[in-house]
C-alpha cells in the first residue's frame, strides 16, 4: 500500500487578490510560506520516501520547503496541475458569478481522469511507499472524489497548506 500525504500549496498573491489562477505559475506570499513552513515542521519526522508537487510554481515553492528538512528532491507532475480555466484564467473571481462559462475549460471528467492516472502512477512507482503530494484545490478534490469513490461536490475543499492523508 502507498501512503498519500495530500497537500494543498500555500496561500498565493492570486489567493490573496481572488484572481482565478489556473495553470499559472502562481507566486506564494508571506502567509503561504508561512503555512509551508508549518507543514515542514508538522512533516519533519515523518518518513516520507518521495516529494511530489505540480509543476506550477506556487506547488513547487511549497514542496520545497516541505521537503527541505528530508534533502528530498521534488518531483513534479503534470497530473497534478489545476483545472484550467480557459478564458476564466486570470479573472476576478467574484465578477465570475453569473458569467457564462467559456467552452475551454477543462471538464470534471477530464480532471477526474488526470486524479485516476495520478493514483495509477503513484501505486505503479512507488509501491508501499509514502508520498507527500502537493496540488491545488481542485485537482485535491478530484483525487479524493476517486479515491473516496464521490462527487466532487461532496468532497470538501482543503485550505491551502491542508494535508490529508489517503492509503492506496
Amino acid at each position: 500500500m502507498t501512503t498519500l500525504y495530500l497537500v494543498r500549496h500555500g496561500e498565493t498573491v492570486g489567493n490573496k487578490s481572488q484572481i482565478l489562477q489556473g495553470q499559472t505559475p502562481g507566486e506564494l506570499n508571506e502567509l503561504g510560506r508561512k503555512q509551508a513552513r508549518e507543514v515542514m515542521e508538522k512533516m519533519r519526522h515523518e518518513h516520507i520516501d518521495v516529494f511530489v508537487s505540480s509543476d506550477l510554481r506556487r506547488s513547487m515553492q511549497t514542496c520545497e520547503i516541505i521537503a527541505e528538512p528530508h534533502g528530498g528532491e521534488v518531483i513534479t507532475s503534470v497530473l497534478l496541475r489545476e483545472r484550467d480555466w480557459g478564458g476564466f484564467t486570470g479573472k476576478f473571481i467574484p465578477d465570475l458569478q453569473d458569467a457564462e462559462w467559456p467552452d475551454d475549460i477543462e471538464t470534471l471528467e477530464q480532471m477526474l481522469s488526470r486524479a485516476r492516472n495520478f493514483m495509477t502512477w503513484l501505486r505503479v512507482s512507488y509501491p508501499e511507499q509514502t508520498v507527500l503530494a502537493v496540488g491545488h484545490g481542485i485537482i485535491n478534490k478530484a483525487i479524493q472524489s476517486v479515491y473516496y469513490n464521490k462527487p466532487m461536490n461532496k468532497i470538501h475543499k482543503m485550505g491551502n497548506a491542508e494535508i490529508r492523508v489517503l492509503l492506496l
